[in-house]
């Protein structure tokens, strides 16, 4: 029976990262059809705002038990976490206009160390020898993933910022989802969680677009700063059944889902290694529908990403022993 869980388990959280691992390819691809970040972002957690709602009826009308709800402090703290989700999806489509997606989803996994550093920030001790040896593989193999010291590849200095800062609201996202009101049921959490990062997406929407269209001191700003002006116009609602429609679905409501059932059946460590699987599966549909070239040394870099995953989520001897222990 806890073999079949941890099967179970696995595959949900495979699932979810399997699907995350498609957004950005989705993203390109409706950039290609002149669509603006704020359309993609902003469509994306509108429509999975309305998702989440009506999922969260649905089990307050189904479930047998009554259903804890958070404290006013709980929910001023859940929305002001959830704006690091509205940054993540902001800084990471806004990456992926500038560079390659296999490239983008390279710098979003920087994460992984970034979240060693933090962890070392917040206890106040130096990260294990593990760790520290997995955040230079890390580093060795984004050298190699970005293809750095080759030519052929074109890194465009916008992209590796917005990449960066993606990789950085990620890190915080992932400690506040783990860390605030873990007693709320899934669904409810992030609900409330979403509604900050739709605050963040909406607000970017109207500086950005609807802003400079009617106001002529954020137009001068507007252009000042992008010398760009593609994204002065009305807000193109077709984006709501196409791309927004597939971001919100895949991005927003199900990979979450798949998650909060799959995590707490394989187990954080077991589950971090699986829901790497969205390194290569981005990666993999950036080659296959974008066409995107990706060399052989980008693939060992890849790998050594995926390494690094792996022996930094591994349980040491002691936690081993203490686990055989408990058992």
């Amino acid at each position: 029976m806890e073999k079949r869980n941890i099967v179970k388990g696995v595959l949900f959280v495979g699932l979810g990262a399997s699907i995350y691992g498609m957004l950005a390819t989705f993203v390109k691809m409706s950039y290609q059809e002149g669509y603006t970040t704020s359309e993609v972002t902003s469509s994306q957690f509108m429509l999975g705002l309305v998702g989440l709602l009506i999922l969260n009826f649905a089990q307050t009308l189904t479930s047998n038990k009554r259903l804890t709800s958070p404290s006013t402090k709980e929910v001023g703290m859940l929305i002001l976490a959830g704006t690091s989700m509205g940054f993540t999806s902001l800084f990471y489509y806004l990456a992926v206009q500038y560079i390659n997606v296999s490239i983008a989803i390279v710098l979003l996994m920087q994460s992984v160390w970034f979240s060693v550093v933090v962890e070392a920030f917040l206890t106040k001790k130096l990260p294990s020898l593990r760790k520290i040896i997995a955040t230079l593989i890390v580093l060795i193999g984004t050298g190699l993933a970005t293809n750095i010291i080759n030519q052929d590849i074109h890194l465009d200095w916008h992209g590796i910022f917005w990449g960066i800062l993606a990789a950085a609201s990620y890190t915080m996202t992932m400690f506040t989802s783990n860390t605030i009101a873990t007693h709320l049921p899934p669904l409810r959490k992030s609900l409330i969680m979403l509604v900050g990062g739709a605050i963040v997406v909406f607000t970017f929407l109207f500086f950005a677009q609807i802003g400079p269209l009617y106001f002529d001191g954020l137009k001068s700003v507007y252009l000042n700063f992008t010398e760009n002006t593609q994204h002065i116009r009305s807000f193109d609602y077709s984006i709501l059944w196409t791309y927004g429609l597939i971001l919100a679905v895949f991005g927003t409501i199900i990979p979450p889902i798949l998650f909060n059932i799959g995590f707490p059946n394989a187990g954080l460590g077991l589950g971090s290694i699986v829901s790497s699987l969205e390194l290569p599966v981005s990666v993999m549909m950036a080659y296959v529908l974008l066409k995107e070239n990706v060399l052989f040394i980008q693939w060992i870099g890849i790998l050594l990403i995926l390494l690094a995953i792996v022996l930094m989520n591994l349980p040491s001897k002691k936690e081993a022993h203490i686990a055989e222990t408990v058992q």
